[in-house]
């Protein structure tokens, strides 16, 4: 049986986050992308953004806005709202839902869903329905073209619409609290719930997740491949934890866990040590704010290391560098070839270009000639990979393909996109 998801939800105006559809109902408002990635960090399995922006400027400003949300987080991001026909829909996506729904109050929408979901595949497609009704007229389309629906579901019956359609069915609820929230999880054909409950900063999603398990409901959570008693400790009972960045793979402290700090970091996912100096209990973050989000952990060949790579919020290192190995013993010079850390070590000197103009330099000299030379090179450098390939000599083809690069990445940061952007997409093909 698939893992039930829980489902944050975030209303977005003028590229912020607002009140709810209602103007009674209060909300935290501010900034839409921290709060995205509180959600992400502290357990949810998707967010739910609904556009409320009623002009072309301000969708644009709330496309934005879901880019820079889905640069933020790791969960799926499913987006909908002032949607009226294929380019919008293509836009989210693009922004880094994903999945888009398709309102079903509005006919156009209802008509549009064939062919969003055979430009785009049914996967990426959901609609959102208020009322049995739109269930019921539409059921052979829903479950023809779309993959999921958003049930607003405070007026309507959840098992009622989970029998009108095959296709999962997520409710979206305000008025439900952490009880009614199992009662909708544990329903047959609903994908998860969504829900203002889970949409506040003080939500326990972990602990949630625990109580559906009790209950025999499949949810996400963290759980070992290994018990603590199959590891092998030292004298005291600890084994060591070296941590990294889980993007960058920097290494960012070595710490120690016994086993109820294991068991803490599984159970709530931020990670918990055993501090020797105070013989105590230490869940990084707590009084400095720089929590670490738990992403993997990994054992050695002799069960005796854990590695851990981790959402690092702030400065690992208490003296507030990134990472505690911040001062080198020893070092020979050599050519960085991770091609991760090579791309992004160009891009930053671009990006620096563009922020700091050289004279003389070839990079500002594309910036400043615009957008129509930076294409026009990326062209060029097209075509002589294209004769580089047709000769025999294999060397040519690898600098022609390293000038294509680097044009490549003039062109990311005149349009505002980074590496990031890039290989985010690519992981979700």
């Amino acid at each position: 049986m698939k893992n039930k998801k829980l489902a944050s939800y975030i209303f977005i105006r003028d590229g912020k986050a607002v009140s709810g559809l209602s103007d009674d109902e209060p909300w935290e408002g501010g900034n839409a992308a921290e709060l995205a990635q509180h959600y992400s960090n502290h357990g949810a399995d998707e967010i739910v953004v609904f556009d409320l922006s009623e002009d072309d400027t301000s969708h644009e400003e709330s496309l934005l806005l879901i880019k820079e949300m889905s640069r933020c987080v790791d969960i799926p991001i499913a987006g909908g709202g002032n949607v009226r026909r294929m380019e919008d829909v293509k836009k989210l996506i693009y922004a880094g839902c994903r999945k888009a729904f398709l309102n079903f109050s509005k006919p156009e929408n209802v008509e549009l869903l064939p062919e969003v979901s055979r430009r785009f595949g049914k996967e990426k497609i959901a609609v959102c329905a208020g009322s049995l009704t739109e269930l019921f007229a539409n059921k052979e389309a829903i479950e023809t073209y779309a993959d999921e629906v958003l049930l607003l579901a405070d007026s309507v019956h959840v098992n009622e619409a989970c029998k009108a359609v095959s296709v999962p069915v997520m409710p979206v609820v305000v008025r439900a609290d952490s009880g009614g929230i199992l009662n909708l999880l544990g329903v047959e054909n609903v994908s998860g719930v969504c829900a203002r409950a889970l949409s506040e900063r003080s939500t326990d999603f972990m602990g949630l997740k625990l109580l559906a398990k009790e209950k025999g409901i499949p949810v996400n959570t963290f759980e070992s491949s290994m018990r603590w008693a199959e590891f092998k400790t030292n004298e005291n009972g600890l084994v060591p934890v070296v941590v990294q960045d889980y993007k960058t793979m920097e290494v960012l402290m070595a710490a120690y866990m016994n086993r109820e700090a294991f068991e803490n970091t599984i159970r709530t996912g931020k990670m918990t040590y055993w501090s020797r100096s105070r013989n105590e209990l230490w869940v990084k973050g707590l009084t400095s704010g720089h929590f670490q989000y738990v992403r993997q952990l990994s054992i050695d060949c002799d069960n005796d290391t854990i590695l851990a790579k981790v959402v690092q919020i702030g400065a690992a290192c208490h003296t507030g560098n990134k990472s505690c190995f911040y001062r080198d013993l020893v070092k020979k010079d050599y050519d960085e070839t991770n091609p991760m850390t090579v791309f992004e070590n160009v891009f930053s000197v671009i990006l620096d270009r563009k922020e700091h103009p050289k004279e003389g330099s070839y990079t500002n000299y594309l910036f400043d000639k615009g957008i129509d030379k930076i294409l026009k090179k990326v062209g060029e450098e097209a075509t002589e990979i294209v004769i580089a390939a047709k000769n025999p000599n294999p060397e040519e083809i690898k600098y022609e393909i390293s000038d294509f690069l680097y044009h490549v990445m003039v062109l990311m940061a005149e349009k505002g996109v980074t590496w990031e952007d890039i290989t985010k997409e690519l992981a979700q093909r």
